[in-house]
């Protein structure tokens, strides 16, 4: 008996291809086909009987596992799927029984940055944790190459504008600052994250990042998890990440003044 109708974006989701929003601007695009007829939004298929296809590939109908990884990532290894210029990736170094399926990143790091990242099969938790709207808080413990004033933390929070884009964070402590409120180390709190903006921030105000670590996402912390290990989350743990609790995490509890969004006014 052929299984129920379903919407073409869910069918995609299940696949584990992208989120169901992700896949309904496939769809407008006119990137997906369905029993080589070019796609159209709201149009229902049937798996396993319905050819669907993308780029030229079929998407198979079996749906995966939800399955949510908390990482914490080395230095070195880039978030991508396939980089022909780095071939050891965070996909590559999967648990043996996680290989076979395919994961997004939520939230990525850079190649030379480390700490917490998400891999989960759930496209539709992948777009709610990278969406800029559901203003997920990511926690960074920045270590730069000289020492940061404290004078200059509004700045941080401020933003600059480079190339016509504001680089900010939402909030910015010194960690054990000098005599002169001045540190090579921070706290480093922010929600949207454009590709190495917090590196590209620092650097264009004249400090240099030395080392870049994400230690928190919301209430979730990588604190338990080894270097280059992986842990599955539990639905608790995975609601973790949309909760932020007011009080910094106490490894980096900072002694000099922070900065933050909520102090600034326009």
């Amino acid at each position: 008996m052929p299984a129920e109708p379903i919407r073409l974006q869910k069918y995609l989701a299940d696949a584990g291809l992208c989120s169901r929003r992700a896949a309904e601007v496939h769809i407008a695009r006119g990137e997906v086909w369905v029993n080589g007829a070019v796609a159209t939004l709201g149009q229902k298929v049937v798996p396993g009987v319905d050819r669907i296809t993308t780029g030229g590939k079929a998407v198979r109908a079996t749906a995966q596992p939800r399955i949510t990884l908390a990482m914490n990532k080395p230095r070195g290894l880039v978030c991508t799927n396939d980089d022909p210029h780095n071939p050891e990736t965070i996909f590559t170094v999967l648990p043996r029984e996680f290989a076979r399926f395919r994961f997004f990143c939520a939230g990525r790091l850079d190649k030379d940055s480390e700490g917490l990242v998400i891999l989960t099969t759930d496209g539709d938790l992948a777009q709610r944790l990278t969406h800029p709207s559901n203003l997920v808080t990511k926690r960074y413990h920045v270590i730069l190459k000289i020492p940061f004033p404290a004078r200059r933390l509004p700045l941080l929070v401020k933003g600059i504008v480079v190339e016509g884009e504001r680089l900010k964070v939402e909030r910015a402590a010194l960690i054990h600052p000098n005599a002169a409120q001045e540190a090579t180390n921070l706290d480093v709190h922010m929600h949207h994250g454009k590709k190495r903006e917090i590196r590209l921030l620092f650097t264009t105000l004249g400090y240099d990042v030395k080392r870049l670590r994400r230690y928190q996402i919301g209430a979730l912390q990588v604190k338990g998890i080894p270097l280059r290990a992986m842990k599955q989350l539990s639905t608790k743990e995975i609601e973790l990440l949309f909760h932020s609790p007011r009080t910094p995490h106490a490894a980096l509890e900072a002694s000099a003044p922070a900065y933050d969004s909520s102090a600034h006014e326009d």
